[in-house]
């Protein structure tokens, strides 16, 4: 039974798209399994937010969600609003599938992580890019023909003219996720959301997709959600970052904050797993110790106090931690913080 409290949708001035206290539930064998706990974070209009964790952390799952493209999953509590392009503010928590899919595309775009599973092997690159436009736009396949060589052009495929008349496997996979993001822009999206677009791919043709991904922001006017395992990405194209473990945001801030001022000892740890160059390049690499604990055996308190170094016996192991303010716009869920005094 869904049991979510029907809240008024509001979000801050700046924020085009708010998820506020999210949780879900998957249905198994034994009951209903919780897979988020209170997700809060916002998007603001031309900027992009980045969500870190490791695999099993709920990135996915998270915007999933908020493209209504998961099924059978309850919402425990919490909302998903979205700003119009028109101005208005819609609570799209548990909107329709019919009106899911007026959203899609027109407001919000999803680059999924390997685009072989997510284009047809049996059309060519025409005729997906087509049948994308013309089911959001009312105009003629003669035009849509003329915007798909457009779009190919715009995420710089060489020779759109002959392109557009391969199969997916005809093309590398730099090419194919050129494709992908041609797609999520066809219907210039308010929000474009980047499931690690660039894991498969090498680290030249990730460099040129993430160029590539950064000047159509801009030139769109484009806000951005990006999931990715890499810090070093976060770096150069986040505006804010959340970062997520065991379907909870754990540690949400600016991105210089979270690079240097980092609160919540799971974002210690994996800042400390980068790579250094200068001094420290040749010392061995730290590593978080054990791995991310199965949903369906969710520890009791704290998440990450199973892992963590800094964890107080007694206290972490019993009591989940609040979301409290160490800073301006800087938000952490650790029971070391207390307002924005360190109390252990």
């Amino acid at each position: 039974m869904n049991n979510r409290q029907e809240l008024t949708p509001e979000m801050p001035p700046d924020a085009i798209l708010t998820i506020r206290d999210l949780s879900l539930s998957f249905p198994t064998y034994g009951g209903f399994t919780s897979v988020l706990h209170n997700v809060s974070f916002s998007v603001k209009k031309g900027e992009t937010l980045a969500i870190v964790g490791e695999s099993g952390s709920g990135k996915t799952v998270t915007l999933r969600r908020v493209m209504s493209l998961l099924k059978n999953v309850r919402t425990d509590s919490g909302t998903i609003t979205l700003k119009k392009r028109d101005g208005a503010i819609l609570d799209i928590t548990d909107i329709s599938s019919s009106k899911a899919r007026e959203i899609r595309g027109v407001d919000m775009s999803m680059i999924f992580q390997e685009p072989m599973t997510s284009l047809n092997p049996l059309f060519t690159i025409g005729n997906q890019l087509e049948e994308a436009i013309l089911t959001h736009q009312s105009i003629s396949r003669q035009e849509a023909a003329a915007k798909v060589h457009e779009l190919l052009e715009i995420v710089r495929i060489p020779d759109a003219g002959k392109r557009i008349h391969e199969y997916p496997h005809q093309m590398s996979g730099g090419m194919r996720q050129r494709v992908m993001i041609a797609m999520a822009l066809s219907c210039r999206p308010q929000i474009l959301i980047a499931d690690e677009p660039t894991t498969a791919l090498d680290v030249t043709t990730q460099a040129q997709i993430l160029d590539l991904m950064y000047k159509l922001q801009a030139e769109f006017g484009m806000s951005m959600m990006f999931i990715t395992h890499d810090l070093g990405v976060v770096a150069e194209i986040a505006d804010d970052v959340a970062v997520m473990y065991l379907g909870v945001v754990v540690e949400r801030g600016d991105v210089d904050t979270i690079f240097h001022d980092p609160k919540h000892p799971y974002t210690q740890a994996l800042l400390r797993s980068i790579p250094q160059i200068g001094p420290k390049a040749h010392m061995r690499l730290d590593s978080i110790k054990g791995m991310v604990p199965d949903p369906y055996n969710r520890p009791k308190g704290c998440p990450f106090h199973t892992r963590c170094i800094k964890r107080i016996h007694g206290v972490c192991d019993q009591d989940f931690p609040q979301m409290v303010t160490v800073g301006e716009g800087h938000d952490v869920r650790c029971v070391l913080y207390s307002g924005n005094e360190v109390t252990s």
